[in-house]
């Protein structure tokens, strides 16, 4: 794909906005990468720019995994087993999500993210256990969340934090700050294997990854920095993180229905 001035720095910015959502609450990145490259860059094909945002959204989370690790927010073990499992279901979900029609796939991933978005508000203040670690009581648990959201994942092209963040929760009780530092293991790995799937076929476009990865780069920092303020505030995360989905579901379905 050939960029015109303007695409280039849309690109930088929407990577900078990618990078902020992961830098915050762990997830949301490809939730903002996939309509960010399809409305605003203007990547014409929806296959393309999942793909694209698979292998983007991988490397932004590995860079936001740094200083959520120096803080604390990681619980490697639980981290660790929830992606392993995961990531044999993202390769089989991304085989299955490249056989669907792409609008389609839009449509079904904005629903997704409104049942989630709900349910992650009717949790409401929860505090959770910080002293949560791996154990025999939460390991059944977290294979089959881990299998679950790993083809989830690969099906919508997505590094998943949206559905990690909840899951972690659900699996262990661990916090909201320990689960959306310990998601981005899994949104990298997550997003690694179907980033091989899509790349293995042609769809991903090397020049906006890395001008994603770039912008993706400041609005990391920024977004870590935003998260580590808000998390003074009982509650004011778990609302931040489903607003944001809901808002762009909404925009997400209106364009894909053709609404919009």
């Amino acid at each position: 794909m050939i960029l015109t001035y303007l695409q280039v720095v849309l690109a930088v910015l929407s990577g900078a906005g990618v990078g902020f959502s992961l830098g915050l609450i762990g997830g949301g990145g490809s939730i903002l990468a996939v309509p960010l490259l399809v409305y605003v860059v203007g990547v014409p094909s929806a296959h393309v720019a999942i793909g694209t945002s698979a292998v983007a959204v991988a490397l932004n989370a590995g860079l936001n995994l740094v200083p959520h690790a120096r803080a604390g927010n990681v619980k490697w073990r639980c981290a660790s087993v929830f992606a392993a499992i995961g990531v044999a279901g993202a390769f089989a979900g991304s085989i299955l999500g490249k056989m669907m029609d792409g609008q389609r796939l839009l449509a079904l991933f904005a629903v997704i993210m409104l049942v989630v978005s709900v349910l992650m508000l009717r949790r409401g203040h929860a505090e959770g256990d910080v002293s949560v670690r791996l154990s025999r009581d939460n390991l059944p648990r977290l294979a089959v969340f881990g299998a679950g959201t790993g083809a989830l994942s690969g099906f919508f092209g997505i590094g998943g934090g949206f559905l990690i963040v909840p899951a972690l929760i659900s699996a262990t009780g661990m916090p909201m700050a320990n689960a959306i530092g310990s998601s981005l293991v899994s949104v990298a790995a997550f997003g690694l294997a179907t980033a091989i799937s899509y790349i293995w076929s042609g769809l991903a476009d090397g020049q906006l990854v890395a001008l994603f990865v770039a912008g993706g780069l400041a609005g990391g920092f920024l977004g870590v920095r935003a998260g580590t303020w808000l998390g003074r505030y009982k509650g004011a995360m778990t609302r931040v993180f489903a607003g944001i989905l809901i808002a762009v579901a909404l925009y997400m379905l209106t364009r894909s229905l053709g609404l919009a």
